[in-house]
């Protein structure tokens, strides 16, 4: 039997399962057969196969060589061949990993939104605190400089000013001591996070 999940784990599963599903539907019937393609063109047994292929069409053509074989050595129409099959195979993959990236982008900005809504979210529940903390009678006030700052929502801006003057956000072909603002590209806009004040 399956373990039982509590019921914030089933809707967080029945969500991700949901938006897997909604993703899946918006694939055309000519992706959904590339991608089968690329599947099986990523299993072990395919290049088994190829490799057995290729051995026999060597083989054939070698003993056949006195007779006159359709491919004596040095086996041109077995190069255009694996040619051809190798244009074939690049193709799918790519056509694949193409609708992969855009995925990964869909879901880095769903993880960016999160985690900003995370955020804010978490500010507010220690601005509360701090209030409730002031108004007890019996608690003694004191200065906490750390849940004061805590208290102020992430400049997404400055940290990503930040991140690019360390070289974090840089390209891997630049140097990370060399200056963002010689790469000749544009920073991306900053994300800015507004607070919930509700």
């Amino acid at each position: 039997m399956a373990p039982t999940l509590s019921a914030h784990i089933d809707q967080n599963v029945e969500s991700v399962v949901a938006l897997q599903k909604r993703e899946w539907e918006t694939v055309g019937v000519a992706q959904r057969r590339v991608e089968a393609v690329g599947r099986w063109l990523g299993r072990p047994l395919y290049l088994v196969g190829l490799l057995c292929a290729i051995a026999l069409w060597v083989s054939v053509n070698v003993i056949r060589q006195a007779r006159g074989g359709w491919d004596p050595p040095p086996f041109e129409l077995l190069d255009g061949v694996l040619t051809l099959i190798s244009l074939i195979t690049t193709t799918i993959v790519l056509i694949a990993q193409n609708r992969q990236t855009v995925l990964e982008k869909q879901h880095t900005h769903l993880e960016l939104q999160v985690s900003l809504l995370t955020e804010q979210k978490v500010t507010k529940i220690i601005n509360l605190i701090e209030e409730l903390r002031r108004d007890m009678p019996m608690v003694k006030n004191r200065h906490d400089p750390h849940a004061e700052a805590l208290q102020e929502s992430a400049d997404t801006a400055k940290v990503l000013a930040a991140l690019e003057e360390g070289g974090a956000t840089q390209s891997a072909t630049q140097s990370p001591t060399q200056p963002a603002t010689q790469t000749g590209e544009q920073s991306p806009p900053a994300v800015t996070a507004q607070r919930d004040d509700a």
